[in-house]
């Protein structure tokens, strides 16, 4: 049977060898190990498998093959690492299979046909151009930009596709139709002014539609996104990226800002090096995107309690990954686009004097100077301040700015840091949305499966299973099921949970001195002695309400021997 073009590619390409263009490993064992790139640690985590093609980080839990990895470093959809991947290791795109890229390939397409389509009806339709002229944008900025417009009727994108040739069913996959209940399909955007949105690379993978005030009955969304698709992913994409990122590269700082309104208002207004989040909260891939082109962010957000919780979030977040972030305030105008309208010099000056964001969470929290009277109010928005102060990577800025703290509170440095330490800020990171990257299973390991990795890498490192094969009995199930793949030499399962635990095992590379293996088996025998006391402590208690002499008794004595056992 012929191999799928993804392991052809994988054939072609050693994961340790391609791997080290991106990170330092060193040799461990029959496996490699490095510091993980996608978080901050001393000590490395990261391990990588030739066997297996490959990695996992014990410190993160992330891990995949090669394309997972290139996907979450570059921030890529899958078809575009698949591209890359292909090049790199000298397979031609045609010889590509169908499944794998050609479908893609369509879908991109469909979506280019559409963003033309839309381009042509805009220019025929008097009152969508009228809201853009109202809403400040000019004739180059549109055209740029590929704006459009969807008539309102309900197949008309539809057809013009289908005269083109296109399947039905391909139509839809690419988001640019949707199947009603009745079972016929209609144009997913309908009287709606149209944004492209392209990927990284520039080619138009989506769509967000705005209803134009006239036709708003409040029924149906301001705003409609394309959905989730194998090439459109929003939580990974920034609109306008592909056209800005030189020049956030030669500003070595990025403009971010909410909606494409504002991100091309601010374009027009000669901010060139800008980018929105477009329909959705700022996550960890846009930063990791933005990381590649600079560590300075300028937010804005839109002047009212939702902007100023989001902009909050949008600040920890950023703090939490490293990046220097400042805020740019517009006064009383609502957003970047309203306050562009009205002066673009004024936007630009409110851009290069943007104040740092602590600066921001004073202004907001503490407005009022020192304190001179602390209520629960006065306390609350304190260590509001203080967990923020928490959330910034960098040392030297914390104590800057517990400094600062301490002069515009009039309390003592000393205090304030005491009382910083008692606030738990928890985790701000969020968790990756992309459906193409390797989902792993969520477990969560006991002191007991711990204790089972290790002494099975132990014995895989030795290539001696004997060394545990008298524990066996005390290992969970499905790590003595684990033992018997290993010991028939399986490198890969087609079970997902099975082949993840097999991953973390082949990765560890932990040989172990006897005295040590001596105390891991001594500690499996006493997590097995606590599972199993309390799995017959319950059955004593179901033996006994139910009457059942004989169980009780077998029971009881199971339990006599686990005495003996550890005794």
């Amino acid at each position: 049977m012929a191999l799928r073009p993804t392991e052809q590619i994988k054939e072609k390409l050693d994961i340790v060898d391609f791997l080290r263009n991106y990170l330092s490993l060193q040799s461990a064992g029959k496996n490699f190990k490095g510091l993980c790139p996608f978080h901050k640690e001393k000590t490395p985590s990261f391990m990588v498998s030739r066997d297996r093609q490959s990695w996992h980080c014990f410190g993160c839990g992330l891990g995949g093959d090669i394309f997972a990895f290139l996907m979450r470093y570059e921030n890529l959809e899958f078809g575009e690492a698949l591209r890359m991947l292909a090049e790199k290791a000298g397979i031609e795109i045609e010889r590509l299979g169908q499944a794998d890229y050609k479908y893609l390939d369509l879908l991109y397409g469909l979506n280019d046909l559409a963003k033309d389509f839309f381009e042509r009806e805009l220019e025929n339709f008097e009152p969508a151009k009228s809201y853009l002229k109202e809403r400040g944008l000019e004739g180059e900025t549109i055209q740029e930009f590929e704006l459009g417009w969807a008539p309102q009727s309900a197949e008309t994108l539809n057809l013009h596709l289908l005269n083109l040739g296109y399947r039905p069913e391909t139509i839809v996959s690419a988001g640019l139709v949707l199947k009603t209940e009745r079972g016929k399909n209609i144009d997913r955007f309908r009287g709606r002014l149209m944004f492209p949105i392209h990927n990284h690379f520039g080619k138009v993978v989506g769509f967000t539609g705005r209803i134009l005030p006239q036709f708003d009955t409040e029924e149906l969304g301001k705003y409609v996104n394309s959905p989730e698709t194998p090439i459109f992913n929003k939580s990974r994409l920034l609109y306008g990226f592909s056209k800005t990122k030189n020049f956030i590269r030669e500003a070595k700082a990025v403009f971010l800002v909410e909606g494409q309104m504002d991100m091309l208002m601010s374009w027009q207004a000669g901010i060139k090096n800008v980018v929105a989040t477009s329909g959705t909260a700022l996550t960890s891939d846009h930063l990791r995107t933005l990381k590649r082109f600079t560590d300075q962010i300028i937010l804005s957000f839109d002047n009212d309690e939702a902007g100023f919780s989001a902009g909050e979030r949008a600040i920890d977040l950023a703090d939490t990954n490293d990046f220097q972030v400042k805020v740019a305030m517009f006064g009383d105008f609502k957003d970047p686009a309203e306050a562009s309208l009205a002066s673009p010099d004024y936007l630009k000056k409110s851009v290069v004097e943007a104040k740092p964001a602590m600066e921001f969470y004073f202004k907001r929290f503490l407005p009022g100077g020192p304190i001179v009277r602390l209520d629960r109010r006065e306390l609350k928005n304190l260590r509001t301040v203080l967990s923020k102060i928490k959330l910034i990577s960098s040392a030297v800025e914390q104590s800057f700015w517990l400094k600062e703290l301490s002069k515009r509170a009039g309390l003592e440095e000393k205090v304030l840091a005491e009382e910083a330490e008692k606030i738990d800020v928890g985790s701000l990171e969020i968790k990756d949305s992309s459906s193409s990257e390797e989902r792993l299973p969520d477990l969560k390991f006991s002191r007991r499966d711990l204790i089972s990795q290790h002494l099975l890498s132990a014995a895989l490192a030795r290539s001696d299973f004997n060394l545990v094969a008298h524990e066996l009995e005390y290992f969970p199930p499905e790590y003595q099921t684990l033992y018997k793949l290993l010991q028939a030499g399986s490198k890969s399962v087609e079970d997902l949970k099975f082949d993840h635990l097999l991953n973390i095992v082949m990765l560890r590379s932990s040989e172990g001195t006897g005295e040590e293996l001596a105390e891991l088996k001594a500690e499996l025998v006493k997590e097995y002695t606590k599972d199993r006391r309390r799995e017959l402590t319950h059955l004593v208690k179901i033996a006994e309400a139910e009457g059942d002499e004989a169980r009780l008794a077998s029971v009881l004595k199971e339990l006599k021997q686990l005495d003996y056992l550890t005794s």
